[in-house]
């Protein structure tokens, strides 16, 4: 520090210079120390050109390339004034005495040591922008053999080859390769999730490692999770233009140590590693099991008095990407983790359903397409959802525990019970339940009533070859992780199964959590499975049919990302692999057993930042002095709960320990420590203290930085060892009381009104839509103008129908319909109509229903084995036995041929299953004359 203090500010900024280009690989020589043949790469000092001396001459390959003009660290802001100078002496000769050496120098640096632009002159739009350092000499070489410069191949991207791709797919590619070809630094796609990001991802990436030649891209994840299902989509993805899978193409490397292969062309990471890898730190694989907001590496940092900046590392220069793709980008970007993107010189882009304010802010606003949840359900990509409510009396108005009551009070974390009489009356709010108070007649009247309303209201017609009812795939969001184990010990009760029906998955269970969601998401069982936080987002459950929410969310950001869980499209045959008596899902259902569909929701960033570190680290972490926005928010976050719980008697023995600071003081100076505003207000005091000629903006920035430094330190100083220990203590005071007294009742268990309001409207559209195309269908036309040639209507009017629908309206597909018809009729106190075994005979009853045909929506093979047995009695009215044994089952099989294909021909009889009977021939020799009668009456009389 002394020796910078002797030095003036440009031989300071020199010496920083020079220490970078050193560690890019670069030789720094003088003009008495010149030999261009010393490495890849030199950097001379004081190189003359025709105007005036360039402060660094680049050489690679002993050819000049680039130059670096140096300022002073306080000339920070001046950089942008400079361009003009740096870019003069690149494209002017070398003087060398009375000869001089014409080169173009594209390359074309201004630094400080600190701030370090950079512009590539062989660019369309030379653009300058900020690097973390310099380029290696290995990269500068490797830029000139390709000759044009990655911004000048993007212009040359041939247009999309669409085949395959949704719209929304198709508008995202072309929007982001048009904000590349514009030189755009960020850009964000905003995808619904089950829209396809990752397939979306896949394709544009695939088009810049081939037609612009990017060296490798970097896909960044926030959890482990996360990067093995990207993993498993870039080995499944195949080119439309090649016969060949991704990876058969390129090399794809999933990061599981620091070790970078020279030859990947994607690299998957999650953002916990790379930023251990720029610090040079082994990282534990726990840290990639929750995204970074919720890592526990407090332990790390009660080793120093600050977080460590990323430095710069040999091993991962700033080139290393040419893209950098940020999976779930609303998450994990920003505070300490933002360092992992500033360090690269790469393009960033990212992928999320649900961005907010900031999201928006760190990619400069720069939307290059939005798809939202309700544009991919109407393209019929997402299905939507309907909402069940379940109330009770306690969890919408709590209950008391009274005095002289005997009951178990439980310790949160290690569940052990102790029996104790109460001394004073424990009243309980809604917002208490599971935290405070345990009342498991309430967790078990929801799970009762649940279990009800799935057989009667809410997919009633799930009943087995053996009559027992199959439980829909169900996720359960419970509060905390003693809550979850709550919730299964009462679901497996209630539901009488075993421990394989309903498991946990959380990051605290003793299985392996990946093994149990793996085969919740592939498997039989477990049909339902209770989380905290680890399905909330980001994790694929195709098969999920109900959502029940037993906790609620106040972020909007998380809860459209919980809800996502359940939008996701899965084909038939893969959704009866594990839930046999589904037939397709048209929609899932949010079961709301606490208000969550209705609760404010805030759009404002969780304060709680790190959720699994205990407040006795937290406590101490500040008392030690570390200074970190993380760290202060989430202490704040827990003294705002614990503020609510203690009584005045304890708020008073606090000021004892506090200086007289209550905790609504002492958490609004923790929120204040990093709260821009205050720090900006705080500074701006001091800035007007000094004269206006002398203010520069390197003196703002200190003043700044001394605000925040001030603000830090009279929030830490509050906190003592006597203070720490209080808060710990009074905090372990609050056990779980047990309340097995209070018995709980179902108040209310229903659709929501939207909900009947929705199915409504769906029956009303899929009416009109009817109406609309009665002319231009056949078969339409037939229902609504000639009804009376029904027997006419075959299999393939019929398909002709469904595919125009599906084209046209995806929402009004049929089971949907069905289902909409439903929840109408049980709305009404009604029995729901019995579902058809295939979609196409639900849509000809839904036509016979909608064209006033049938008076009540039925099943069209019902009607038809209904309309059958009828024709056979009045064919025996008139003489006992018309038929012979044999005849009846031909008759039958006639019957069965229009249940699935709606019509017999003649020529059907020479198909299956007739031809194996003996076909035509068999027919007429058992019927004689009558055979083309009798099947033209079947036609008419099953189809009326």
């Amino acid at each position: 520090m002394s020796d910078d203090l002797n030095q003036n500010p440009e031989q300071i900024a020199r010496d920083k210079i020079d220490e970078m280009l050193r560690q890019a690989d670069w030789i720094v020589q003088s003009k008495s120390t010149i030999d261009l043949s010393a490495g890849k790469g030199v950097a001379l000092r004081e190189t003359n050109t025709v105007s005036g001396s360039a402060d660094y001459m680049l050489f690679v390959d002993r050819k000049p390339v680039g130059v670096i003009e140096a300022k002073k660290e306080e000339e920070g802001h001046r950089l942008l004034m400079v361009e003009e100078q740096s870019v003069r002496y690149s494209k002017e000769p070398i003087k060398i005495g009375a000869f001089t050496l014409d080169n173009e120098k594209p390359f074309v640096y201004e630094s400080t040591g600190t701030v370090t632009r950079f512009t590539d002159y062989r660019d369309p739009k030379p653009r300058g922008r900020t690097v973390f350092s310099f380029h290696k000499p290995e990269t500068i070489a490797d830029w000139l053999k390709k000759g044009k410069s990655l911004r000048e191949r993007l212009l040359s991207i041939p247009p999309l080859d669409e085949t395959g791709l949704r719209p929304a797919q198709i508008v995202a590619i072309n929007n982001l390769e048009t904000s590349f070809k514009n030189n755009r630094p960020k850009a964000l796609i905003q995808m619904a999730t089950g829209a396809g990001k990752t397939f979306t991802a896949a394709t544009f990436i695939y088009r810049l490692l081939k037609h612009a030649d990017a060296k490798r891209v970097l896909f960044l994840v926030d959890t482990k999770n996360l990067g093995e299902q990207a993993e498993q989509e870039f080995m499944t993805f195949q080119p439309t233009d090649d016969n060949r899978k991704f990876t058969e193409l390129y090399n794809v490397q999933r990061l599981s140590s620091s070790y970078i292969a020279s030859d990947s062309q994607v690299c998957i990471s999650t953002i916990q590693r790379l930023y251990a890898i720029l610090k040079g730190e082994e990282l534990d694989e726990s840290a990639e099991l929750d995204n970074p907001n919720e890592s526990s590496w407090m332990q790390k940092r009660m080793k120093t008095n600050t977080p460590v900046p990323v430095e710069y590392t040999e091993k991962v220069p700033i080139e290393q990407f040419d893209f950098i793709v940020i999976d779930e980008a609303h998450r994990s970007i920003y505070n300490l983790w933002k360092q992992v993107l500033d360090y690269f010189d790469a393009f960033l882009i990212g992928l999320t359903a649900t961005p907010d304010k900031r999201t928006f802010g760190f990619f400069n606003e720069n939307v290059v397409s939005q798809y939202t949840y309700e544009e991919s359900v109407t393209d019929g990509v997402n299905v939507p959802y309907d909402v069940y409510t379940i109330e009770t009396e306690i969890s919408q108005n709590g209950e008391t525990v009274k005095a002289g009551w005997f009951v178990d009070r439980r310790d949160k974390l290690t569940r052990k019970k102790r029996w104790q009489q109460e001394d004073e009356d424990t009243a309980y709010k809604r917002n208490d339940l599971d935290k405070k108070v345990v009342n498991p007649s309430q967790i078990r009247n929801i799970i009762k009533e649940y279990k009800k309303a799935l057989r009667t209201t809410i997919y009633p017609n799930r009943l087995d070859e053996n009559g027992d009812y199959e439980v829909p795939k169900t996720l359960v969001f419970a509060k905390t992780d003693s809550h979850a184990d709550d919730i299964i010990k009462i679901i497996r009760e209630e539901f009488n199964e075993g421990n394989d029906f309903c498991k946990k998955v959380t990051y605290k269970i003793d299985e392996d959590p990946k093994s149990v969601l793996n085969r919740f998401r592939n498997s039989y069982y477990p049909r339902i499975a209770v989380t905290v936080d680890m399905i909330a987002t980001g994790t694929d459950v195709k098969p999920l049919e109900v959502l029940l929410f037993m906790r609620d969310v106040k972020s909007i950001n998380y809860f459209e990302q919980m809800k996502g869980r359940g939008t996701r499209t899965i084909n038939s045959d893969s959704l009866q692999l594990v839930s046999k008596t589904a037939k397709t899902k048209t929609h899932f259902v949010i079961v709301d057993a606490v208000g969550a569909t209705k609760s404010k929701k805030t759009d404002s960033r969780p304060l709680e930042r790190k959720p699994s570190i205990p407040m006795k680290d937290l406590l101490g972490a500040v008392t030690m002095g570390i200074a970190d926005e993380d760290l202060f928010l989430s202490l704040a976050n827990r003294l705002i709960r614990l503020e609510k719980q203690i009584t005045e008697k304890e708020k008073d023995k606090l000021l004892e320990f506090s200086g007289g600071k209550n905790l609504k003081q002492i958490t609004k100076e923790l929120i204040t420590a990093f709260d821009q505003d205050a720090i900006d207000e705080k500074a701006q005091q001091e800035i007007d203290k000094i004269p206006k000629v002398d203010r520069t903006p390197a003196l703002e920035q200190e003043a700044k930085q001394k605000a925040q430094e001030a603000l830090i330190l009279e929030a830490g100083k509050t906190f003592t060892g006597e203070l720490n220990e209080y808060l710990d203590n009074v905090r372990k005071q609050h056990e779980q009381i047990i309340d097995s007294i209070n018995l709980d009742t179902v108040t209310k268990s229903e659709w929501e009104t939207t909900t009947v309001d929705k199915a409504q409207q769906i029956v009303t559209d899929f009416s009109d839509y009817l109406k609309a195309n009665k002319d231009e269908i056949k078969a339409l036309s037939i229902f609504y103008n000639h009804p009376y040639n029904r027997r006419d209507i075959t299999f393939k009017m019929i398909k002709e129908v469904m595919e125009k629908l599906r084209l046209e309206k995806p929402l009004l597909a049929p089971d949907y319909v069905w289902d909409a018809y439903v929840t109408l009729s049980l709305s009404k106190g009604k029995m729901a109509p019995k579902q058809p075994k295939d979609e196409l005979t639900a849509l000809v009853s839904l036509i016979r229903r909608v064209c006033g045909i049938d008076s009540e929506l039925k099943a069209f093979d019902k009607t038809i084995d209904e309309n059958f047995k009828n024709w056979m009695f009045k064919q025996n009215a008139g003489q006992h036995n018309r038929f012979t044994p044999e005849q009846v089952a031909w008759l039958r099989m006639i019957k069965d041929h229009v249940v699935s294909s709606y019509h017999i021909e003649l020529d059907d009889l020479d198909y299956t299953p007739f031809d194996a009977k003996g076909g035509k021939g068999k027919m007429y020799q058992l019927f004689g004359d009558e055979m083309d009668n009798l099947i033209n009456e079947l036609n008419e009389v099953l189809a009326a």
